[in-house]
């Protein structure tokens, strides 16, 4: 760490880290909640799926414009609307009267999500140092995944306590409300670590003074703008952001191919959620160390064994699935695909993050994020057709081929385009 990029991020760590906790606690109570109030509404069970899967669509449709919206007016402004477009959508799903208003409700909720989620991870990009950002943005995301892994047990309990699954709405709610009021109530970091880092420019502008002449301040730089960015990043958005779809679809992969074909090994509903919560409780555990081994060792560290303990899990799926003893094998390959994913957590944002201009990432960031937004809503489609015509461990066998093809990308492109050096 140098003179001219200081970096206390414990400093802001709470208006940093909590809005993302409150926010992702929030949403993930109602993801569980979505299809049920879809079928209370008259919809079936395909139509209830859609909805449900509504908020990755608004995430993916939000990506764009959100890296505009940020560029414009600011990080923490972005979040208080995101917050603010969130609690609408939620108003509208409460007071839907039927599946096509909740519908509408759902797919504002993700829209919010895109420009919040993407608001901190601009911060991360202009103000941590490249030493420390894995670390930092593994902290970000791991904020996510336990907001997705808490979020459905509050629901559960409230919604126990209350006798309605509407309780669940009203819990995201008050979370967006909290978010807020965190986003209100605490400094805002980007101003914070900015004025250190004016204060320690002036400083060393200073000191230097009585060795060269006294310069004007350098003249801001201009934004680019979302497409021109788009078309001056075209190269790197094309190859790195393949590598981001095929990263994206095979986690979301993964989320629907356990539970399918748990199904269809016919193990209880109860040992279902057991088997896939401990999974994700070790994913979650993990998150951390994802971030030390990136910045340790190098980005390839942790991005390319992720890719390939998924890309294995899938194939090994296919190959257990005929076999006696499928649910030990099952239970088994669910695991290793946990601590495959998990030694890969923030890997696509901190990608995000070192491919991003410094002085202006947000619209690039748009962009990057939208191309792994797709493969996470890509791969739950091709696990359909697929299904359709086979059986959901062919399909996961085709996703483990995916994954191979993936692991290939990442060695040719990530060494190009992030280098150790560069990774730091």
């Amino acid at each position: 760490m140098t003179t001219t990029e200081p970096f206390r991020l414990g400093t802001v760590a709470l208006p940093v880290y909590l809005p993302s906790l409150l926010f992702a606690t929030g949403e993930g109570a109602i993801i569980p909640i979505i299809p049920v109030a879809a079928v209370h509404l008259g919809a079936s069970l395909a139509l209830a799926g859609f909805i449900a899967a509504l908020i990755t669509v608004g995430q993916l449709i939000g990506d764009l414009p959100s890296g505009w919206i940020v560029a414009r007016i600011g990080e923490r402004n972005a979040m208080l609307w995101s917050a603010a477009a969130a609690l609408l959508g939620l108003v509208v799903a409460l007071l839907a009267p039927s599946p096509f208003v909740l519908a509408i409700g759902v797919l504002l909720v993700g829209i919010a999500t895109a420009s919040f989620a993407l608001a901190r991870q601009a911060f991360m990009t202009s103000f941590v140092p490249r030493a420390y950002r894995a670390r930092a943005l593994s902290l970000l995301g791991g904020m996510f995944r336990a907001g997705y892994f808490l979020g459905p047990f509050i629901a559960a309990a409230v919604i126990g306590i209350a006798g309605s699954t509407q309780a669940a709405f009203w819990i995201d709610a008050i979370a967006c409300f909290a978010a807020g009021g965190v986003l209100l109530a605490l400094p805002d970091p980007s101003g914070v670590l900015a004025a250190r880092r004016q204060a320690l420019t002036r400083a060393s502008a200073a000191r230097a003074s009585a060795d060269r002449p006294q310069v004007g301040a350098p003249a801001p730089t201009e934004r680019a703008g979302l497409f021109r960015t788009i078309h001056r990043h075209r190269g790197v958005l094309a190859r790195m952001g393949t590598n981001a779809a095929l990263i994206g679809g095979l986690r979301s992969s993964r989320q629907v191919i356990l539970p399918l074909l748990a199904v269809s090994l016919h193990m209880p509903e109860s040992s279902i959620a057991l088997v896939i919560g401990i999974a994700g409780g070790i994913d979650f555990a993990l998150f951390f160390s994802s971030g030390q081994i990136m910045d340790r060792f190098g980005r390839l560290w942790s991005a390319l064994p992720s890719v390939l303990g998924l890309a294995i899990g899938h194939l090994a799926l296919l190959a257990t699935a005929g076999l006696h003893s499928a649910v030990v094998w099952f239970i088994a390959i669910a695991m290793f695909l946990s601590v495959a994913n998990g030694i890969g957590s923030g890997i696509l944002m901190t990608f995000g993050a070192d491919l991003a201009p410094r002085h202006d990432p947000a619209p690039f960031l748009g962009a990057y994020r939208f191309t792994g937004d797709a493969g996470n809503a890509a791969a739950p489609l091709v696990i359909a057709g697929v299904t359709a015509v086979s059986t959901v461990a062919v399909a996961a066998g085709v996703l483990g081929v995916v994954g191979l093809v993936g692991a290939g990308l990442i060695a040719r492109w990530v060494p190009r385009y992030i280098p150790r050096t560069r990774a730091g």
